[in-house]
């Protein structure tokens, strides 16, 4: 099992709110996101996971490595549809951020979601992607949404960055359609190549304890099962605390109305 930090840059520029990817671009690497952590996860229970944005005024780290979701989620949460992608940037950020990663015995590894047009100089993106290839950190790219703008310079940038001895990078292009992003990621090298395959399902915890079992469900028999039974047991969760919340704050009314009329008592 490779033992591996990961840096995953979304994004999230005015193009991801495009909705020919269900639901919409930005939503859908959300859903991507999640299944790439827990696959990582479940694939070596020491590997870490950091988050970030690509798009807006400038790309920002919205999470450092952690081997817990929620705090991926929190970043997500704070995320802002705005601007363009500045690719070349992210990318050099995600590559910084894996220099100081605390485990160095951690393979390194970048997975960048492009869904806009890539407005980098073609020229610069091939010098950072010698780059990275001599600091042997790996790229998987997710091309889609602007694919016809996008595909022959993403091309470029795998084959530059790609190791001749060891075939470590890849890319990804897909097409619109009905199968959800996160399906065309889990059938790709970028999650069987690692030998996550068999245990990419997502994990009801976040700490990819079970491995390929989710609710019962393989993901990878049916995926779609799987993330309705996620997202329903997410709702209840929320119901759940919302519930908690409520009885928790007429417990407190309660007991300032006992309390009033102890005092008015006396």
């Amino acid at each position: 099992m490779v033992l591996e930090a990961t840096v995953i840059t979304i994004d999230n520029s005015e193009y991801s709110r495009n909705g020919d990817f269900p639901r919409t671009r930005f939503e859908a690497q959300i859903d991507a996101v999640e299944f790439i952590f827990q696959a990582k996860r479940n694939s070596n229970p020491e590997n870490t996971v950091g988050l970030i944005l690509s798009a807006g005024f400038n790309p920002r780290v919205l999470s450092t490595f952690t081997s817990e979701f929620g705090k991926i989620l929190s970043g997500l949460h704070d995320t802002h549809i705005e601007g363009s992608i500045h690719l070349g940037t992210a990318i050099q950020i995600a590559a910084l951020t894996l220099k100081h990663r605390q485990n160095k015995v951690q393979h390194q590894r970048i997975v960048v979601f492009v869904c806009s047009p890539i407005q980098d100089d073609r020229q610069e993106l091939m010098k950072l992607a010698k780059k990275l290839k001599k600091n042997n950190i790996a790229v998987d790219i997710v091309n889609f949404g602007e694919i016809e703008h996008n595909t022959a310079i993403v091309e470029e940038f795998i084959e530059t960055v790609n190791n001749s001895q060891e075939d470590s990078s890849h890319l990804l292009t897909i097409q619109p359609g009905p199968r959800l992003l996160y399906e065309h990621i889990a059938g790709s090298r970028i999650i069987l190549e690692e030998g996550a395959g068999g245990n990419s399902g997502f994990d009801g915890d976040g700490a990819g304890g079970n491995g390929s079992m989710d609710f019962g469900v393989d993901p990878s028999v049916d995926p779609e099962l799987a993330m309705a039974l996620r997202l329903s047991m997410e709702e209840e969760q929320q119901r759940q605390e919302r519930l908690r919340q409520q009885q928790q704050q007429e417990s407190q009314g309660q007991g300032q109305e006992q309390e009033q009329e102890q005092e008015n008592r006396s």
